[in-house]
């Protein structure tokens, strides 16, 4: 199988100016996520050009380890289409993903990842760990990271010089 993996957006003018809107979208939902008190991450997944769901952090008001950004918008997209696959999807969210989001993403089938900050204590794609892209697996995920970085990296940092 011949993936393309990178960690930068696309060269396409018109698919980077696509991926730079579902991220704005995504820190909206991080901004609701740190209104709410969790660690500020959002998610949107996209299919055929069109949102199909979408997720913020909500673990500590959901008393639910697994509510992670990725993870509810997977959920909601997985009912929505009526079905655990999600072929054809691009997941876009603000904070590379951790080891249990990215098995999420592969046993879900999504097919492009793009996410905002690398994750340097539990990135599974980049920073910490490769899960993504192992051809080992079953399904690999094409991914970029680093779109609207700077901006999604200082949601995060806001969030935690608040909490200090």
């Amino acid at each position: 199988m011949d993936v393309q993996v990178n960690d930068q957006a696309p060269d396409n003018d018109l698919a980077a100016n696509a991926d730079r809107a579902y991220m704005r979208r995504a820190l909206l939902l991080a901004e609701r996520a740190a209104a709410a008190g969790e660690v500020p991450v959002g998610a949107v997944l996209v299919k055929d050009d069109a949102i199909v769901a979408e997720g913020w952090n909500q673990p500590i008001s959901a008393h639910d380890p697994s509510a992670h950004a990725e993870m509810v918008a997977l959920r909601a997209a997985a009912q929505m289409l009526g079905n655990y696959r999600l072929p054809g999807t691009t997941l876009y969210v603000t904070l590379e993903p951790c080891v249990m989001c990215a098995g999420a993403i592969i046993h879900a089938r999504v097919s492009r990842l793009v996410f905002g900050t690398r994750d340097p204590k539990a990135g599974a794609v980049d920073s910490v760990y490769d899960v993504i892209a192992q051809p080992r697996l079953n399904h690999v995920v094409e991914w970029s990271g680093g779109v609207l970085e700077q901006e999604c990296g200082a949601i995060l940092r806001e969030f935690f010089r608040a909490r200090r």
